[in-house]
């Protein structure tokens, strides 16, 4: 999602009430489910990428955020917004 207006943050809260702010790479549809990539946001210009897949679902009538459990579609979804990013930065490389 950097793109010419900037990046996106959001902050998750975990089970025990700890904050986290995420800095969101990508964006994804896949059959019908939504997933983020996301690294910590430090505050850092070169932060070191630890990306991570978020899988967007419907707890309550809420979308909460989870991790993927199955492997398959983890390396599925994962090589998807891979290919994207690498995609956008092709792009803005030719331009």
């Amino acid at each position: 999602m950097a793109d010419q207006y900037g990046s996106d943050f959001l902050t998750i809260v975990d089970e025990d009430g700890t904050e986290f702010e995420l800095e969101v790479l990508s964006t994804l549809e896949y059959n019908g489910t939504s997933y983020l990539a996301v690294i910590p946001s430090t505050g850092e210009e070169e932060p070191e990428l630890e990306v991570s897949i978020l899988k967007s679902v419907e707890e309550d009538g809420e979308p909460i955020l989870c991790a993927i459990e199955d492997e398959e579609e983890l390396e599925t979804v994962y090589n998807l917004i891979m290919d994207s990013l690498y995609e956008d930065e092709e792009e803005e490389d030719e331009e």
